[in-house]
């Protein structure tokens, strides 16, 4: 089996972190959220960002977003704000970790992330009264989950692009 191609990554520049979070909170505020199936943009970037930049995407951006998502749908002040630096403190977790798997490894590593940010949520609004959504709660982390390669490919090109166009380096 050939050894799949390893990538020197430059630097993530801050706009363009800045770009996708904000990209992502927008894909968030249609009113599709509360359909079971759609997927949540803006914790599919935060996870990414997570693991590959813990340093520059922490808690607490994190926090700020979710209290933004909070704001916009009207609902539990903190319910997201919770739920996204729950999920942020597990991909900062497994930061080192995940890198090192194939693309399906990765997608089973987020998996348990993006249900546990619903769980949170959901607990969330059975603390106040709601009642519970039965297990299609599930969808969304599972769509989420399934949109991680589509995020991954596209979150890392800008960085793996070669500083200096050399048609005989091979990287």
């Amino acid at each position: 089996m050939p050894a799949r191609p390893e990538y020197l990554l430059l630097p993530a520049n801050r706009a363009f972190i800045a770009f996708t979070l904000v990209v992502g909170f927008l894909l968030n505020l249609p009113p599709w959220g509360r359909i079971g199936w759609v997927p949540d943009f803006l914790a599919l970037v935060l996870v990414f960002w997570n693991i590959h930049q813990p340093r520059k995407v922490g808690i607490g951006i994190a926090f700020l977003f979710g209290l933004l998502m909070d704001v916009h749908e009207a609902g539990l002040l903190g319910e997201h704000a919770l739920a996204y630096s729950l999920l942020s403190y597990g991909a900062i977790s497994l930061h080192r970790r995940v890198p090192w798997f194939g693309t399906l490894g990765r997608m089973v590593h987020v998996l348990p992330l993006f249900l546990g940010a619903e769980l949170a949520s959901i607990l969330v609004r059975m603390a106040v009264g709601s009642g519970a959504p039965g297990w299609s709660f599930m969808l969304s982390a599972l769509t989420t989950t399934l949109l991680w390669p589509l995020a991954e490919a596209l979150l890392l090109a800008p960085q793996r692009r070669a500083i200096e166009r050399d048609e005989d380096r091979p990287i």
